[in-house]
Parts: C-alpha cells; sequence; structure tokens
C-alpha cells in the first residue's frame, strides 16, 4: 500500500465527517470553519505518525530479516569449512 497518502486520506476523512456534523448542528460559517481547520491539522499529524510508526517497523523488519539472512550464510559457510576440515 501506498503510505504517502495515509495522512492525506485520514486528513480528508475526518474533514467530511467534521462538515457533515458542523452542518448538522447548525454551525456558524465562521465556526466550521474553525472547527474544519483544526480538526484537518490534527488528523494530518495524527496520520503523520501513523505513517512514520509504519515505516519504523518496516525498517526494523527488514533489518531483522537482514540479520537472520547473514547469520544463514555464516552458519552455511561455517558448516562447508567443517566438511572440508574433515576430509
Amino acid at each position: 500500500m501506498n503510505r504517502k497518502s495515509i495522512p492525506l486520506i485520514l486528513m480528508l476523512l475526518a474533514g467530511v465527517v467534521t462538515c457533515i456534523i458542523t452542518y448538522i448542528m447548525n454551525y456558524s460559517v465562521i465556526e466550521k470553519l474553525v472547527s474544519l481547520l483544526v480538526v484537518m491539522i490534527i488528523f494530518l499529524v495524527l496520520g503523520s505518525i501513523f505513517k512514520w510508526t509504519l515505516d519504523l517497523f518496516d525498517h526494523q523488519n527488514e533489518k531483522k530479516a537482514r540479520e537472520a539472512e547473514a547469520a544463514e550464510a555464516a552458519a552455511a559457510e561455517n558448516e562447508n569449512l567443517s566438511e572440508t576440515e574433515q576430509e
């Protein structure tokens, strides 16, 4: 999934919900705009934190996978060395 768009999608969905709620509650135009701005900024920040967290998890998983591959390669090399010593 393209994680670049997560903060934007989250922000826009929160904005739509805010618009609907403020329309139903009969807020004035200024109140609608201020609440929309605040909600969109908050959810943009939350979406960015969520994206950063997912990227961090991926980075950690890739690092562990590389370490496991290196350990397997070292084990295979040690096994090959021990077989040649026995011959």
